[in-house]
């Protein structure tokens, strides 16, 4: 079975910060591009409205999602005036560690639950350089 941890957050953009919002996303996006070579994507989406942004991403492995927390965490606080999050949703089997800093994240902006939805049944077919 696969490894694989697919993690999807979803927020609220606070009224009048779009604009930064944005901005914001595209320097972490860079930061992440940068720092995190074992990352396989990294998506940021907005509605039709740009009301709601999705954030995803794809590990190989729950090691590389407790890296991405512990290298991004500390530049989540400059999203606390421009979002609230909605949900955290990862699906695969995330590490205790991961849960918990999902939870601080969830906490930090906004009023979020984060939900683990374990693998029944599947395959990956990922080329990594793992």
């Amino acid at each position: 079975m696969s490894n694989v941890i697919v993690y999807v957050d979803t927020s609220e953009v606070r009224d009048g910060a779009l604009e930064q919002l944005k901005m914001a996303m595209k320097e972490l996006v860079e930061f992440i591009e940068a720092s995190e070579p074992r990352l396989i994507a990294y998506d940021v989406f907005l509605n039709d409205d740009e009301t709601r942004v999705t954030v995803l991403h794809i590990h190989p492995d729950s090691a590389s999602l407790e890296f991405h927390m512990q290298v991004a965490g500390p530049r989540f606080q400059r999203f606390v005036d421009l979002v609230t999050l909605s949900s955290i949703d990862i699906y695969g089997t995330p590490s205790g560690g991961v849960l918990e800093k999902a939870q601080e994240k969830a906490r930090l902006l906004g009023r979020g639950s984060v939900t683990a939805h374990n693998l029944h049944a599947g395959f990956a077919r990922l080329a990594t350089d793992a």
